[in-house]
């Protein structure tokens, strides 16, 4: 590969802060909320225009459905972006579960209300480009923007990005799977002019369950079989007519999956629909393909529903969620590895620093928590081998595909993110490093902000 030498150059250190998060979807933002609450000063970076990651900027709504009657569910910052959404008008119930489905574009404005409230200094529209490294520990991050290239310091860095950028290249052990055995991205959508009363009477007369999903290619689920005859909203048979049409291609057979809710206005959102496979979301030259070939097939999604779905028929496209939604890339090497072992058999952790249920959606898995089980959130997850004062948050965090496809999920990122602020802020408080960290105080805080670890 040809190569060319930049100059070399100084940079004008813009910030100093005691806490950075880097990456401000729900591991970020509620990493950057539990940091500021529990008395560090504290500022959050995103490369867009907007905090909430997946949320906002993907449109991925169904925050907690997973959530049933009898699911032991997670506490904190997590539950607490669902109940603000829903005082806020942000949030609306989700059909398949006892949970309220966030509403992407409002979730824009309460993100920000977080934000100012915990006094953390906002950094949109800057995009992190390198670690600033002192003998093997990270010292804040260089980024770039329409004000050129700058530098922020930090005593202490979480990296929130989800695919570990800053932990990579700042020297950390990481790994993935190959392209080929990655989760599919996903192109998310909404519509509106949908007729809701003929939608909801079509629905009601073709009830979908989670057994429904198997049969066809990428949708074969394993289950423990008490998911199966719960109602999902799930769609697959307007494609498969569509398919039979020539509406769609007859070699895309990956178009199928779940609405999120429907309006009295007639908005269908949270269209999970698109899936594109063989995309690495740490390689531009995929996401470029991922992007552009998930709208086409968006855009066939919408005309078979507009032919095959009733209420659909005079719907249209509302928008594309801002950018791809990304499932699964790097995973540290952590000073603890998650197994599938520990989110299938309840793993219990001395070092805990929060819960999440016993759900499990992905690699071929689907577990729904209906039966109070659940795992703890080990700490050491969170911390990468070989870089001093940085920590992980969100889908990152060190473990493998099982665990993965558990911890992945918007509100299991939310834990690791609030347990993960906590350590940053305790870290600086009493001075010690995050591999020497006394869990105890950790705990002693994750408690006082509403985080359940036991």
């Amino acid at each position: 590969m040809k190569k060319i030498n930049e100059a070399a150059r100084s940079v004008d250190v813009v910030l100093e802060t005691e806490v950075l998060v880097v990456g401000s979807g729900p591991g970020g933002l509620a990493a950057a909320l539990a940091s500021a609450r529990a008395g560090a000063r504290t500022a959050l970076i995103d490369r867009n225009g907007c905090f909430g990651g997946n949320i906002t900027q993907v449109g991925v709504e169904g925050f907690a459905w997973y959530r049933h009657e009898h699911t032991v569910d997670c506490e904190g910052i997590g539950i607490e972006f669902e109940e603000r959404a829903k005082v806020m008008g942000a949030a609306l119930p989700e059909p398949q579960s006892l949970s309220h489905a966030l509403d992407a574009e409002m979730f824009k404005w309460v993100a920000d209300v977080f934000v100012q409230e915990a006094g953390i200094t906002p950094l949109l529209h800057r995009l992190c480009v390198a670690p600033i490294m002192e003998n093997g520990v990270i010292q804040g991050v260089i980024t770039e923007s329409k004000a050129g290239r700058e530098a922020i310091l930090a005593k202490r860095v979480i990296d929130a990005t989800g695919d570990a950028d800053i932990a990579t290249r700042a020297g950390a052990p990481v790994h993935k799977s190959p392209k080929q055995e990655m989760m599919a991205v996903s192109v998310m959508f909404s519509m509106n002019g949908v007729n809701k009363r003929r939608f909801i009477d079509a629905v009601k007369a073709d009830p979908q369950t989670y057994a429904d999903w198997s049969g066809n290619g990428e949708w074969d689920y394993e289950t423990t079989g008490k998911e199966d005859k719960l109602f999902s909203p799930f769609l697959r048979k307007p494609f498969k007519q569509a398919l039979a049409a020539g509406i769609i291609p007859p070699s895309l057979h990956t178009i199928a999956g779940t609405w999120g809710t429907v309006t009295d206005q007639g908005d269908l959102t949270y269209l999970n629909l698109v899936h594109v496979p063989e995309i690495d979301g740490t390689d531009p030259s995929d996401l470029t393909e991922g992007e552009m070939r998930g709208r086409r097939e968006a855009i066939y999604a919408v005309e078979a529903l507009r032919k095959f779905m009733p209420g659909c028929e005079d719907a249209k496209l509302r928008n594309f969620g801002m950018t791809l939604g990304i499932r699964d890339t790097r995973k540290i090497d952590a000073l603890y590895n998650l197994t599938g072992t520990d989110v299938r058999e309840q793993g219990r952790f001395d070092d805990a620093i929060g819960i999440f249920p016993e759900f499990i959606d992905g690699y071929g898995i689907l577990i729904l928590p209906t039966t109070g089980r659940y795992w703890h959130v080990p700490y050491r997850a969170l911390v990468p081998k070989g870089v001093g004062n940085l920590l992980v948050a969100g889908r990152c965090i060190g473990g493998d595909k099982v665990s993965h496809a558990s911890a992945r999920n918007m509100m299991c990122c939310a834990v690791s993110g609030q347990g993960a602020g906590v350590a940053a802020a305790i870290s600086l408080q009493r001075d010690e490093a995050f591999d020497q960290l006394n869990i105890g105080a950790v705990q002693k805080e994750l408690a006082r902000q509403g985080a359940r670890f036991r």
